[in-house]
């Protein structure tokens, strides 16, 4: 197991690095009819700590992510939609983990496509509008793809960094 020391920093350089990830992929613009659609990188990350650390860990990194790349980089209601996004992405990356059924790669599937689905429901919610319901299809795909993505980065990352556990 990890001492209290090397936890901490492992913590340390796992946050610095999905929030450098995040500002990186808030300046790359994806040109998608879709608003709020973005590749998702910071997941690997968090994927990795999931899988290395734990789903109590990966479940702290990903709040603190979400709540300082908000203040840092966008905004509160940003930080809203990315907050239901990153819960409800976690929570079924968790249970799918959990089930050892699922690769890396249908962990991150199942977590594209669940952030994108917490996110339009918030966003129903607080813009009062049902009818944006019809993104759903290509945040869907949007989900699907990018989770193919950090599945498979995600999976040779941890591959990669499996003596972190010893």
């Amino acid at each position: 197991m990890y001492t209290r020391s090397k936890r901490v920093a492992l913590y340390g350089m796992f946050l610095a690095v999905a929030l450098v990830v995040s500002y990186l992929e808030s300046l790359l613009p994806l040109f998608v009819a879709v608003p709020g659609v973005k590749l998702g990188i910071a997941n690997a990350v968090i994927m990795l700590v999931l899988y290395q650390m734990g789903a109590k860990q990966a479940f702290v990194l990903s709040v603190t992510r979400v709540v300082l790349a908000a203040l840092l980089f966008s905004g509160l209601f940003t930080m809203l939609y990315s907050l239901a996004g990153a819960l409800c992405s976690l929570v079924g990356m968790i249970l799918l983990k959990k089930s050892k059924s699922f690769s890396p790669v249908g962990v991150s599937v199942a977590g594209g496509v669940l952030h994108n689905m917490g996110q339009i429901v918030v966003a129903m919610i607080v813009m009062e509008q049902a009818a944006l319901v019809s993104y759903l299809p290509v945040l869907l795909v949007s989900g699907v793809v990018s989770g193919i993505v950090i599945g498979i980065l995600a999976g040779h990352l941890n591959q990669r960094l499996s003596g972190l556990k010893s």
